[in-house]
């Protein structure tokens, strides 16, 4: 199912999407997933102290878990609305675009961003970052593939083809999706070489289960990418389909996850 804008070679050009997903805020924080803590803890551990810099925050759903791992983390996020939304959990947050936003002479450990790197330019984004950094300092940038059972996938695909037959997306195989996020990653990769400052990136993965009811699917599915602009008539229509698909292979499902990293340590005495 498609989570990413209709052009992955250039997502941060897409505002509009990327600035869709507060319209509801509550539902974002509730159900979207939460990273492995092998990731959180890998990142601390690399890390040389705990100042973190949380680029496209959203919700504040991964600052939450920095928190709770020992770390000060400051959010910066377009969307006000998610933005209040996170500054109501505790966590600080300041509302810009990662490539406008002001430092002020701040610096930090660590500049991590879940689900939202793709919002930014993979070099001026990573230019920005060694620039907060400091020397020793952190960029990992994470997010999630997932893999619905076939029958969910395809009910998914064969819907919104019909509700929306001049989207731009295309219902890619969960195979596929992940071979897009794989090639994105490389990408992200690619821009930290470009902008100098780091040492030559890692890439990270880690694979993981999460099981869901009906009912916790569909809360879900209107969160993700090609959904968040549906009218709701539509969205409605695709949401019955897809329960339906659930209905008939026992009411729920396991889902499996990839979440993939890409990590570079900022080069430099000063």
């Amino acid at each position: 199912m498609p989570t990413l804008p209709p052009s992955p070679h250039e997502p941060h050009r897409h505002r509009q999407m990327a600035e869709s997903f507060g319209a509801d805020a509550e539902r974002y924080d509730r159900t979207r997933p939460r990273y492995p803590d092998a990731l959180v803890e890998r990142i601390v551990a690399a890390s040389p102290g705990p100042d973190v810099l949380d680029v496209g925050c959203g919700t504040g759903i991964e600052a939450r878990q920095f928190q709770a791992a020992g770390c000060t983390v400051l959010g910066v996020d377009p969307d006000e609305r998610m933005a209040e939304f996170a500054r109501h959990t505790g966590v600080e947050v300041e509302v810009a675009t990662f490539e406008d936003w002001d430092p002020a002479g701040r610096r930090f450990d660590a500049v991590v961003s879940g689900q939202a790197w793709h919002w930014v330019d993979p070099v001026a984004g990573a230019a920005k970052a060694a620039r907060v950094l400091r020397p020793g300092g952190l960029l990992a940038v994470f997010a999630h593939a997932f893999a619905p059972p076939p029958a969910v996938a395809e009910a998914f695909a064969r819907v919104y083809r019909r509700v929306v037959p001049d989207s731009p997306f295309n219902g890619q195989s969960p195979r596929q999706a992940l071979d897009i996020y794989e090639a994105m990653f490389a990408k992200f990769a690619d821009g930290i070489r470009e902008a100098g400052g780091f040492g030559d990136p890692e890439r990270w993965r880690f694979d993981w289960e999460q099981s869901y009811t009906r009912d916790e699917w569909l809360d879900l599915l209107p969160t993700t990418g090609s959904l968040t602009l549906l009218p709701a008539d539509k969205l409605a229509e695709v949401l019955a389909e897809v329960g339906t698909a659930i209905d008939a292979i026992g009411g729920g499902f396991t889902m499996t996850y990839t979440t993939l990293a890409v990590a570079a340590t900022r080069t430099g005495t000063t």
